[in-house]
């Protein structure tokens, strides 16, 4: 099957830095065509012919799968599946797979250093040493009263799968008491977990890492927040829609909030006059969804998918993604 396999990567720079080794991957995809990005009026042209097709963030709808005429195989880089219509690719015979646990250690250390940064006022603190204000101090140092130990803090954990329950472990480390949120709206609350209103109104902290569906768009809202601890901080390192912008720079201007650090927005990239980024309140860190994107997490992602493409071509699909609900 390798020998003809005409195959082609929609969008493989929002994965390569140009510090990644493609060798296992072109192993099984000798005749692998990369494209940096794909614009939506040259995808149809791109897939056409073409057995394997793999995408980042491209959108496969029905429409372009049905002019995919040889296509077998759609390999998603990443975990989420939204872009790809899944039944009109099942109806059509089409095996799509995803990827994986890849990137666990990358978002634990991305949300914990958000949490730190905010707790002990990093950028604060560097903006304090940039414009002068140590250099002209008559102490030592510069006492700063908002810093906070996270020993004895409460972190509410939002979405138990592999993300959270590594961040969960890993927060344990540092001295946290860790919370478990059941499902919000749930009326069954399972053992080790507490109902979602009971974890907004008494975690120091709340980190998301549930997945985007109906139910968690815009889960975090005027209503939600203002449940929250007087002070808490919000962590997102999930997905922007699970959290409503404006609602959350009230919450923040206000000082209802101690601080939110958020990896994801909704759009992505955002515009230049999303509500968290035209004059940004001092206690919002924002970075631009790189939690996953350590080297080595990138590299595991494409290693998988080698091994994706090779159990398909074995007749033992892995990671198939099922029809979405």
């Amino acid at each position: 099957m390798t020998r003809d396999c005409p195959a082609t990567f929609l969008d493989a720079d929002s994965l390569d830095a140009g510090d990644l080794d493609w060798s296992t991957l072109h192993a099984v995809l000798p005749q692998l065509e990369c494209h940096a990005r794909t614009a939506p009026d040259q995808v149809a042209e791109r897939i056409r012919g073409r057995k394997v097709v793999i995408t980042n963030k491209v959108v496969l709808d029905a429409a372009l799968l049905d002019g995919a005429d040889r296509l077998s195989l759609v390999c998603v880089a990443a975990t989420g599946t939204n872009n790809v219509d899944i039944e009109a690719a099942r109806k059509r015979g089409i095996t799509v797979c995803n990827i994986r646990d890849y990137a666990t250690p990358s978002v634990v250390q991305h949300t914990l250093a958000l949490i730190l940064a905010l707790r002990t006022r990093l950028p604060a603190c560097q903006d304090r040493v940039r414009n002068g204000e140590w250099s002209r101090s008559s102490h030592f140092c510069l006492l700063d009263p908002g810093i906070e130990e996270l020993h004895g803090q409460t972190l509410g954990i939002i979405g138990h799968g592999t993300l959270g329950q590594a961040v969960a472990r890993a927060a344990e480390c540092l001295g946290l008491r860790v919370l478990i949120s059941e499902r919000p709206g749930s009326t069954t609350i399972r053992p080790g977990r507490l109902p979602f209103l009971v974890v907004l109104e008494t975690a120091d902290i709340i980190s998301l890492h549930a997945p985007l569906t109906p139910e968690t768009h815009h889960l975090f809202n005027r209503e939600t927040l203002a449940r929250m601890k007087p002070g808490a901080l919000l962590i997102n390192t999930a997905r922007g829609a699970l959290v409503e912008p404006q609602d959350l720079r009230a919450a923040l201007v206000s000082g209802h909030l101690g601080g939110a650090g958020v990896d994801v927005l909704d759009p992505e990239p955002p515009r230049a006059d999303h509500p968290l980024l035209a004059d940004p309140p001092p206690n919002l860190i924002v970075t631009p969804h790189v939690a996953w994107a350590s080297r080595a997490a990138r590299q595991r992602l494409l290693d998988q998918l080698a091994n994706v493409v090779r159990h398909w071509q074995a007749g033992t699909p892995i990671n198939e993604v099922g029809i979405r609900t």
